[in-house]
C-alpha cells in the first residue's frame, strides 16, 4: 500500500530545523542565565548541535541575541500593530485586546524573560539595549500612545497626558513579566496573571472613560 512520506533525506531535514532549535535552546538559557553567562557552547549542546554548527548561522552571542528577539517578539508586536490599525470598535476594547493577548502570546512564555534581562544587564551591555529599545520598547509606547490617541479623539477616553499614561500602562506590564522570572519560580504568591490584568484594566479603563460613561 502506498502511503505519503517525507521525500528529503533525514539530514537535510534536520539542517532545515536547526536555526529554529539554536533559537529556542538560546532564549532559555538567556532567560535563566542572563546574557553574559550564556556561552555558546552552552546553547549548541541544547540544541543537540555542535559548536560549529551554530557558527554557520550565527556570527557571535550578540546576532544570536537579536535573532532570537526578532524571532519571539518582534512578530507579535508587528502583528499586534495592524490590528490596532484595523480596528473598528471602542478603544477600550481594543486596549483590552491587545493587553490580553500580549500576555498570552508572549508575558506567559519565556520570552518575557528577556526583558529582565536587559533592565539587568543594559549597563554592561548598552548595544544590545539599544537594539532592545528600538526593535521592542519604542515600537510598543508608540503603538500603546497610538491606542490611547485614538480614544481621545473619538471621545471614548477622557483627555489625557499620552506620554506618561504611556510609561503608567507599561510599568505593571514589566512588573509582571519581572514577577514571572524571579518570585514567581521560588516562592507562593497569591498574584495570578490572568487576574492581575483583569484588575489592572479595570483600574484603567475606569480611570480613562469620560464621566458618566461606563468602560467596556
Amino acid at each position: 500500500m502506498d502511503c505519503q512520506t517525507d521525500s528529503k533525506p533525514r539530514w537535510e531535514r534536520r539542517k532545515e530545523a536547526r536555526p529554529q532549535e539554536l533559537l529556542s535552546a538560546a532564549v532559555e538559557l538567556f532567560v535563566e542565565r542572563g546574557f553574559a553567562s550564556t556561552r555558546l557552547e552552552d546553547v549548541a549542546k541544547r540544541a543537540g548541535v555542535s559548536k560549529g554548527t551554530l557558527y554557520l548561522y550565527y556570527t557571535n552571542k550578540e546576532d544570536l541575541f537579536k535573532a532570537v528577539v526578532r524571532q519571539s517578539i518582534v512578530p507579535m508586536l508587528g502583528q499586534a500593530e495592524i490590528s490596532v490599525a484595523e480596528f473598528e470598535g471602542h478603544s477600550a476594547d481594543l486596549l483590552r485586546s491587545v493587553i490580553l493577548s500580549w500576555w498570552h502570546r508572549v508575558g506567559a512564555t519565556k520570552a518575557s524573560g528577556i526583558s529582565k534581562l536587559i533592565f539587568a544587564e543594559a549597563d554592561n551591555f548598552p548595544e544590545l539595549a539599544r537594539f532592545y529599545q528600538t526593535e521592542v520598547m519604542s515600537r510598543g509606547m508608540r503603538m500603546i500612545s497610538s491606542m490611547l490617541e485614538r480614544g481621545v479623539q473619538r471621545g471614548e477616553f477622557r483627555a489625557i497626558d499620552i506620554p506618561q499614561t504611556t510609561q503608567v500602562l507599561i510599568a505593571p506590564m514589566l512588573m509582571l513579566s519581572t514577577w514571572k522570572h524571579t518570585i514567581a519560580p521560588c516562592e507562593r504568591c497569591d498574584l495570578h496573571p490572568e487576574a492581575f490584568l483583569d484588575a489592572f484594566l479595570d483600574i484603567t479603563l475606569n480611570g480613562l472613560v469620560p464621566a458618566g460613561r461606563p468602560a467596556r
